[in-house]
Protein backbone atom coordinates (compact mmCIF):
# COMPACT_ATOMS: atom_id res chain seq x y z
CA UNK A 1 0.00 0.00 0.00
CA UNK A 2 1.32 3.54 -0.80
CA UNK A 3 2.60 5.53 1.60
CA UNK A 4 0.22 8.19 2.66
CA UNK A 5 1.59 11.97 2.60
CA UNK A 6 2.63 13.67 5.26
CA UNK A 7 -0.20 15.03 7.83
CA UNK A 8 -1.48 18.63 8.29
CA UNK A 9 -3.47 17.28 11.01
CA UNK A 10 -3.40 18.53 14.57
CA UNK A 11 -3.04 16.25 17.57
CA UNK A 12 -5.39 16.66 20.61
CA UNK A 13 -5.48 20.23 21.61
CA UNK A 14 -4.27 18.58 25.31
CA UNK A 15 -0.72 17.63 23.98
CA UNK A 16 0.62 20.91 23.33
CA UNK A 17 2.46 19.69 20.28
CA UNK A 18 2.52 21.33 16.49
CA UNK A 19 1.20 19.99 13.72
CA UNK A 20 1.59 15.82 13.52
CA UNK A 21 2.72 14.96 9.96
CA UNK A 22 3.94 11.12 10.61
CA UNK A 23 3.28 8.12 13.52
CA UNK A 24 6.60 6.25 13.31
CA UNK A 25 6.19 2.74 14.81
CA UNK A 26 9.43 1.19 16.25
CA UNK A 27 8.56 -2.45 16.83
CA UNK A 28 8.88 -6.11 15.97
CA UNK A 29 7.31 -8.65 13.51
CA UNK A 30 3.91 -8.45 15.42
CA UNK A 31 3.75 -4.71 13.89
CA UNK A 32 6.08 -4.78 10.72
CA UNK A 33 5.59 -4.43 6.84
CA UNK A 34 5.41 -8.05 6.03
CA UNK A 35 6.61 -9.12 2.24
CA UNK A 36 4.40 -11.59 -0.69
CA UNK A 37 6.83 -14.36 0.20
CA UNK A 38 5.47 -13.99 4.00
CA UNK A 39 1.66 -13.70 2.59
CA UNK A 40 -0.75 -14.53 4.61
CA UNK A 41 0.90 -13.00 7.99
CA UNK A 42 0.44 -10.01 8.42
CA UNK A 43 1.84 -6.89 10.60
CA UNK A 44 -0.71 -4.84 12.43
CA UNK A 45 0.79 -1.65 11.52
CA UNK A 46 0.33 -2.13 7.83
CA UNK A 47 -3.66 -2.12 8.54
CA UNK A 48 -2.87 1.06 10.85
CA UNK A 49 -3.59 3.63 7.82
CA UNK A 50 -6.95 1.99 7.50
CA UNK A 51 -8.08 3.89 9.87
CA UNK A 52 -6.26 6.88 10.23
CA UNK A 53 -7.15 10.06 7.88
CA UNK A 54 -4.88 10.15 4.40
CA UNK A 55 -2.97 12.93 5.79
CA UNK A 56 -1.64 11.15 8.79
CA UNK A 57 1.09 9.55 7.52
CA UNK A 58 2.33 5.84 8.81
CA UNK A 59 6.39 5.21 8.69
CA UNK A 60 6.56 1.73 10.10
CA UNK A 61 10.05 0.54 10.94
CA UNK A 62 9.62 -2.42 12.49
CA UNK A 63 11.34 -5.29 11.85
CA UNK A 64 11.16 -9.17 12.20
CA UNK A 65 12.90 -10.04 15.76
CA UNK A 66 13.70 -7.06 17.12
CA UNK A 67 14.03 -6.06 20.73
CA UNK A 68 14.54 -3.03 22.26
CA UNK A 69 18.01 -3.71 22.24
CA UNK A 70 18.88 -5.20 18.48
CA UNK A 71 16.99 -2.25 17.59
CA UNK A 72 18.61 0.20 19.39
CA UNK A 73 22.30 -1.74 18.89
CA UNK A 74 21.31 -2.18 14.85
CA UNK A 75 21.11 1.40 14.65
CA UNK A 76 17.39 1.17 13.68
CA UNK A 77 16.27 4.14 16.30
CA UNK A 78 18.94 6.51 15.01
CA UNK A 79 17.17 6.15 11.69
CA UNK A 80 13.86 7.11 13.10
CA UNK A 81 14.86 10.09 15.11
CA UNK A 82 16.96 11.02 12.07
CA UNK A 83 13.73 11.68 10.26
CA UNK A 84 11.65 12.40 12.81
CA UNK A 85 10.39 15.53 13.21
CA UNK A 86 8.38 18.08 16.01
CA UNK A 87 5.04 17.07 16.22
CA UNK A 88 5.18 13.61 14.89
CA UNK A 89 4.30 10.59 16.93
CA UNK A 90 6.97 7.80 18.17
CA UNK A 91 5.01 4.28 19.24
CA UNK A 92 7.31 1.98 20.98
CA UNK A 93 6.25 -1.35 20.73
CA UNK A 94 8.20 -4.07 21.94
CA UNK A 95 8.25 -7.24 24.88
CA UNK A 96 8.36 -10.35 22.58
CA UNK A 97 11.97 -10.62 21.92
CA UNK A 98 12.94 -9.36 25.26
CA UNK A 99 12.14 -12.05 26.24
CA UNK A 100 14.43 -14.18 24.51
CA UNK A 101 16.42 -15.25 27.74
CA UNK A 102 18.88 -17.14 25.46
CA UNK A 103 19.91 -14.52 23.02
CA UNK A 104 21.92 -12.19 24.37
CA UNK A 105 21.88 -10.02 21.44
CA UNK A 106 18.31 -9.39 21.94
CA UNK A 107 17.15 -10.55 25.80
CA UNK A 108 16.48 -7.46 28.22
CA UNK A 109 15.84 -7.79 31.96
CA UNK A 110 12.50 -6.29 32.14
CA UNK A 111 12.92 -3.97 35.60
CA UNK A 112 16.55 -2.79 34.40
CA UNK A 113 17.67 -3.02 30.79
CA UNK A 114 14.04 -3.17 29.14
CA UNK A 115 13.22 -0.34 30.90
CA UNK A 116 16.34 1.60 30.62
CA UNK A 117 15.61 0.65 26.90
CA UNK A 118 12.40 2.50 27.12
CA UNK A 119 13.48 5.33 28.63
CA UNK A 120 16.47 5.54 25.79
CA UNK A 121 13.40 5.91 22.89
CA UNK A 122 11.06 8.38 24.89
CA UNK A 123 13.88 10.35 25.73
CA UNK A 124 14.90 10.60 21.61
CA UNK A 125 11.64 11.27 20.87
CA UNK A 126 11.41 14.60 23.01
CA UNK A 127 14.15 16.06 22.31
CA UNK A 128 13.19 16.61 19.19
CA UNK A 129 9.85 17.49 19.45
CA UNK A 130 8.11 13.82 19.09
CA UNK A 131 5.67 12.41 21.00
CA UNK A 132 6.40 9.47 22.61
CA UNK A 133 3.75 6.72 22.84
CA UNK A 134 4.77 3.52 24.48
CA UNK A 135 2.54 0.29 23.55
CA UNK A 136 2.35 -2.88 25.54
CA UNK A 137 3.00 -6.06 23.20
CA UNK A 138 0.18 -7.64 21.79
CA UNK A 139 -0.72 -10.70 23.37
CA UNK A 140 -0.46 -14.35 21.36
CA UNK A 141 -2.70 -17.05 21.07
CA UNK A 142 -2.58 -19.31 24.34
CA UNK A 143 -5.58 -21.09 26.14
CA UNK A 144 -5.93 -22.79 28.78
CA UNK A 145 -7.73 -26.13 29.12
CA UNK A 146 -10.94 -24.24 29.82
CA UNK A 147 -10.54 -22.16 27.11
CA UNK A 148 -9.22 -18.91 28.75
CA UNK A 149 -6.41 -17.02 27.22
CA UNK A 150 -3.10 -16.42 29.43
CA UNK A 151 -0.70 -14.07 29.50
CA UNK A 152 2.32 -14.75 28.02
CA UNK A 153 4.65 -11.66 28.52
CA UNK A 154 5.61 -11.99 31.74
CA UNK A 155 7.17 -8.80 33.48
CA UNK A 156 7.66 -6.95 30.71
CA UNK A 157 4.07 -5.13 30.15
CA UNK A 158 4.05 -4.05 33.77
CA UNK A 159 7.80 -2.77 33.38
CA UNK A 160 6.69 -0.68 30.44
CA UNK A 161 3.71 0.37 32.33
CA UNK A 162 5.70 1.70 35.16
CA UNK A 163 8.24 2.84 32.83
CA UNK A 164 5.01 5.70 31.20
CA UNK A 165 3.86 6.48 34.76
CA UNK A 166 7.49 7.66 35.75
CA UNK A 167 7.79 9.06 32.46
CA UNK A 168 4.50 10.59 31.57
CA UNK A 169 4.06 8.88 28.39
CA UNK A 170 1.06 7.97 27.11
CA UNK A 171 0.29 4.39 27.53
CA UNK A 172 -1.88 2.20 25.27
CA UNK A 173 -2.20 -1.34 26.79
CA UNK A 174 -2.40 -3.30 23.82
CA UNK A 175 -1.60 -6.74 25.69
CA UNK A 176 -4.74 -6.26 27.66
CA UNK A 177 -7.02 -5.31 24.57
CA UNK A 178 -5.92 -8.11 22.84
CA UNK A 179 -6.03 -10.12 25.81
CA UNK A 180 -9.93 -9.41 26.22
CA UNK A 181 -10.16 -9.82 22.64
CA UNK A 182 -8.42 -13.44 22.45
CA UNK A 183 -10.58 -14.54 25.30
CA UNK A 184 -14.33 -12.59 24.05
CA UNK A 185 -13.84 -14.70 20.43
CA UNK A 186 -12.44 -18.21 22.07
CA UNK A 187 -9.67 -20.83 20.83
CA UNK A 188 -11.26 -21.48 17.63
CA UNK A 189 -12.10 -18.03 16.22
CA UNK A 190 -8.96 -16.95 17.58
CA UNK A 191 -7.13 -19.52 14.65
CA UNK A 192 -8.87 -17.35 11.99
CA UNK A 193 -7.05 -14.39 13.19
CA UNK A 194 -3.51 -15.78 13.72
CA UNK A 195 -0.90 -17.03 10.48
CA UNK A 196 -2.54 -20.39 11.03
CA UNK A 197 -2.09 -21.91 7.48
CA UNK A 198 -1.87 -25.85 5.75
CA UNK A 199 1.99 -25.35 7.50
CA UNK A 200 1.95 -23.74 9.95
CA UNK A 201 0.35 -22.93 13.00
CA UNK A 202 1.64 -19.91 14.49
CA UNK A 203 0.03 -18.47 17.78
CA UNK A 204 2.37 -15.31 17.57
CA UNK A 205 1.63 -13.53 14.18
CA UNK A 206 -1.29 -12.37 12.60
CA UNK A 207 -3.52 -12.76 9.05
CA UNK A 208 -5.10 -9.64 7.55
CA UNK A 209 -8.36 -10.25 9.92
CA UNK A 210 -5.58 -10.19 13.27
CA UNK A 211 -3.91 -7.53 11.89
CA UNK A 212 -6.91 -5.43 11.01
CA UNK A 213 -8.57 -6.28 14.27
CA UNK A 214 -5.54 -5.28 16.36
CA UNK A 215 -4.58 -2.30 14.08
CA UNK A 216 -8.42 -1.33 15.01
CA UNK A 217 -7.48 -1.49 18.59
CA UNK A 218 -3.97 0.80 18.27
CA UNK A 219 -6.38 3.42 16.42
CA UNK A 220 -8.96 3.08 19.29
CA UNK A 221 -6.32 3.91 22.20
CA UNK A 222 -4.71 6.80 20.32
CA UNK A 223 -7.92 8.21 20.19
CA UNK A 224 -8.87 7.31 23.74
CA UNK A 225 -5.83 8.49 24.77
CA UNK A 226 -5.90 12.43 23.35
CA UNK A 227 -2.67 11.55 21.08
CA UNK A 228 -5.04 11.94 18.17
CA UNK A 229 -8.48 13.61 18.03
CA UNK A 230 -11.29 12.33 16.28
CA UNK A 231 -10.55 14.30 12.88
CA UNK A 232 -7.65 11.92 12.60
CA UNK A 233 -9.72 8.95 12.56
CA UNK A 234 -11.74 6.74 10.40
CA UNK A 235 -14.02 3.78 10.29
CA UNK A 236 -13.33 2.86 14.04
CA UNK A 237 -16.48 0.77 13.60
CA UNK A 238 -16.58 -0.20 10.19
CA UNK A 239 -16.05 -4.02 8.28
CA UNK A 240 -12.64 -3.42 6.89
CA UNK A 241 -12.29 -6.10 3.92
CA UNK A 242 -9.29 -8.42 4.51
CA UNK A 243 -8.84 -7.91 0.38
CA UNK A 244 -7.19 -4.22 1.57
CA UNK A 245 -3.99 -5.89 3.05
CA UNK A 246 -1.45 -6.18 0.27
CA UNK A 247 2.27 -7.43 -0.05
CA UNK A 248 4.92 -6.45 -2.00
CA UNK A 249 6.70 -8.48 -3.80
CA UNK A 250 10.27 -7.93 -2.33
CA UNK A 251 11.86 -7.21 1.22
CA UNK A 252 14.59 -4.49 0.70
CA UNK A 253 16.30 -5.52 3.24
CA UNK A 254 17.23 -8.46 5.36
CA UNK A 255 14.85 -8.25 8.05
CA UNK A 256 16.27 -11.62 10.38
CA UNK A 257 14.00 -14.23 12.05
Amino acid sequence: MAAAPASAALPHPSRGHQRMRTLYIAGDSTAAQKYADAAPETGWGMALPFFLQRDVAVANHAVNGRSTKSFLDEGRLDTVLTAIRPGDVLLIQFGHNDQKITDPTRYTEPWTSYQDNLRRYVAGARERGALPVLATSVERRKFDAGGTALRTLGDYPAAMRAVAREESVDLLDVQELSLALWRKLGPETTKTYFNWTPTEQDNTHFNPPGAIAVARLVAAELLHTGVLAPRDTRRLDDEIPAGWITWPDADPEETGP
